[in-house]
């Protein structure tokens, strides 16, 4: 357990990956047309404000392989149903590139997103 302490004092790299990362996905889902909620953390709300879309859309997002989960009320207020990302210092670009693509290509068909 002290190892985890000595780790976080002498470097902020996984830190800085996370903020960098979750910013850079904020980033690319807004270019995309998505209404993402502001958020200092790295749980990304993508705003659908359908329980049956946000459902629908978690398991297409899956078929793409992305694993995200889809909350509705009573979890969330009513009618601000969501997809909640969760990004990490682990992934990497390609992996972030990777979901907004999927994210975009399911949007567009279950018309989240204009064509």
């Amino acid at each position: 357990g002290i190892e985890v302490f000595k780790m976080l004092t002498e470097s902020n790299d996984q830190h800085n990956t996370l903020v960098n990362n979750v910013e850079y996905f904020k980033e690319k889902m807004i270019a995309a047309g998505f209404d993402i909620k502001p958020t200092e953390s790295a749980i990304i709300a993508v705003m659908l404000y359908d329980a049956k879309l946000s459902q629908e859309m978690a398991a297409k997002l899956l078929e793409e392989g992305i694993y995200v989960i889809g909350f509705y009320y009573p979890v969330v207020p009513k009618e601000q149903a969501r997809i909640r990302v969760q990004v990490s210092a682990g992934h990497k670009k390609e992996h972030l590139d990777k979901a907004v693509e999927a994210f975009t290509k399911v949007g567009k068909e279950l018309g989240v997103l204009k064509q």
